[in-house]
């Protein structure tokens, strides 16, 4: 079955659409959201209005968690500005189970304090306070921020409001079709092109700082592989050798790449590349295909897909080589192996009764769980809290992507426009 050649096959999966719009996102199955009230952020500086309504914000990245149900402003009974004017038995008979209040202060030319405190109206006590400075450019990024404290604080897990998502997309020209490498926030916004290109590009992959992509690119009818900077645009070619280039991945300290190679007898083997010098080394020597590797997050193995027991199955082998051992066993095909940042959870495309879909697996307890309910998913990748997962999966003719909490709770669907959209890969915590 040569559905295992991701790295090449996944270019016949684009199909005509336009990939113009921000991301849309949409919760298409969840659980009973817990009732909170993000009251209006005050506002003291020299304009009338504040320059970005932080609350807002906030109350959409919790919104589209699926896991809270923020209530309307037009509810409240009051809107505090500071944690002093707070009356927790108004917000009681109301139902909600935590407040958030805050202000932005301007404190001097495009220069801006935030701060928010977070309160549980049962408890009646204050649970996270915190004050940051902002400038116009980087005010949503500080709500981003605000927002990922509120959620850890109320459970227990790392919020990913303030980290990117990068995929591709295919929009359809009189001439062929134009493919772009998109990189876009979180929740859809700021989205811009990273580059585009009448040839296919495929298999993004972040490095561990969140400043670069590495990815496949068949400019000049060959694939080869690239590094750019996302912050100059600067890009190297690192490795463009005849035959197949493919499926880059970097390693956790980001001085290396995992990739598959195949000479022009086509027979894919694991590869690593040192970034700097560009030398490789040949990991597997099977005479099976050994392609979509990836790391562990210690750095010590390398996971891939392999087809040489007779069909596509999950393999690892030491990042200096070795003999493989085989990891899974449930059905007769899974591919595409991605590693949670804990290294607790194995993600892979899996066969479920003729359709493909992401699954994850126990690293410890080798127990399987299915994820999605489409036909055709693919791609799966983590978010860096090691709690969701992001893939793509159609729609009638198009590409979407679609993103699902590890237990299969909450699942959401992100469209882009009516276009295209294949291969997202989720960022790393970025620096600030």
């Amino acid at each position: 079955m040569r559905r295992l050649l991701v790295t090449v096959c996944l270019i016949s999966t684009f199909l005509t659409g336009v990939a113009q719009a921000e991301l849309d996102i949409v919760i298409t199955e969840g659980i009973k959201r817990r009732p909170i009230a993000i009251v209006p952020f005050g506002w003291q500086g020299s304009s009338q209005n504040i320059p970005l309504d932080v609350a807002d914000v906030i109350s959409a990245d919790l919104t589209r968690s699926g896991r809270f149900a923020p209530i309307p402003r037009d509810d409240m009974l009051q809107k505090p500005t500071s944690g002093v004017d707070m009356d927790f038995d108004d917000w009681s008979i109301l139902g909600v189970e935590a407040v958030v209040v805050g202000r932005v202060t301007q404190t001097g030319d495009d220069a801006y304090s935030v701060q928010f405190q977070l309160f549980d109206v049962f408890g009646r006590d204050q649970l996270v306070g915190y004050r940051m400075p902002a400038s116009s450019s980087t005010m949503r990024r500080v709500a981003h921020r605000a927002a990922d404290m509120i959620y850890e604080k109320l459970t227990g897990i790392a919020g990913v409001f303030d980290t990117k998502v990068a995929y591709v997309t295919a929009e359809e020209r009189r001439n062929g079709r134009l493919y772009s490498l998109i990189v876009s926030d979180q929740d859809g916004e700021n989205e811009y092109k990273i580059m585009e290109s009448n040839d296919p590009i495929m298999s993004p992959a972040w490095s561990p700082d969140s400043r670069r992509l590495a990815y496949v690119s068949f400019e000049g009818n060959r694939s080869s592989i690239f590094i750019q900077t996302l912050r100059t645009g600067n890009r190297l070619q690192v490795s463009s050798k005849p035959g197949i280039n493919g499926a880059p991945a970097f390693s956790p300290d980001g001085r290396k790449l995992v990739l598959t190679l195949g000479g022009v007898d086509g027979n894919l083997d694991i590869h690593v590349l040192d970034v700097n010098s560009r030398q490789s080394k040949r990991i597997t020597t099977h005479r099976a295909i050994d392609t979509e590797g990836s790391w562990s997050p210690d750095g010590r193995y390398i996971y891939f897909t392999s087809d040489r027991s007779g069909g596509p199955q999950i393999y690892r082998v030491s990042a200096n080589g070795g003999t493989p051992e085989r990891v899974t066993f449930e059905g007769s095909y899974n591919a595409r192996p991605r590693l949670s940042p804990d290294g607790s959870k194995l993600a892979m495309v899996h066969l479920d009764r003729g359709n493909y879909r992401i699954a994850v697996m126990d690293v410890e307890r080798k127990d399987l769980l299915v994820l999605s309910a489409g036909s055709q998913d693919e791609s799966p990748s983590f978010a860096p809290n090691s709690d969701t997962l992001i893939y793509a999966t159609r729609t009638g003719r198009n590409g979407v992507l679609e993103s699902v909490t590890a237990d299969g709770l909450i699942r959401q669907r992100l469209a882009s426009g009516q276009g295209d959209v294949r291969e997202p890969v989720w960022s790393p915590f970025q620096r600030f």
